[in-house]
């Protein structure tokens, strides 16, 4: 039985971890969102919370279940709107 709870608690454990995941990617995309409006919009824009969600997800990354995402710039966000203004 002892293998049986082992192999739970892991299994649990990762679920968790992909919860937290998913969530924090969420934030991350919704602050992405935010900033590329406020950049479109000519507007003061910031990346805070945008990389505040990508560091808590590499946290979780480096416990091996999720990726990493990358920490995102001003320059970034400038250059993604700057394409979607040439379509």
């Amino acid at each position: 039985m002892s293998v049986h709870k082992a192999i739970t608690k892991h299994s649990t454990k990762q679920n968790h971890l992909v919860q937290q995941f998913m969530r924090l990617d969420e934030e991350r995309e919704q602050a992405i969102d935010e900033a590329v409006k406020l950049c479109q919009a000519d507007e003061i824009f910031s990346t805070g919370r945008i990389n505040d969600a990508t560091q808590k997800i590499n946290a979780l990354a480096r416990q091996g279940v999720v990726p990493q995402r990358k920490l995102v710039t001003k320059e970034m966000i400038e250059e993604y709107v700057g394409r979607l203004n040439k379509k």
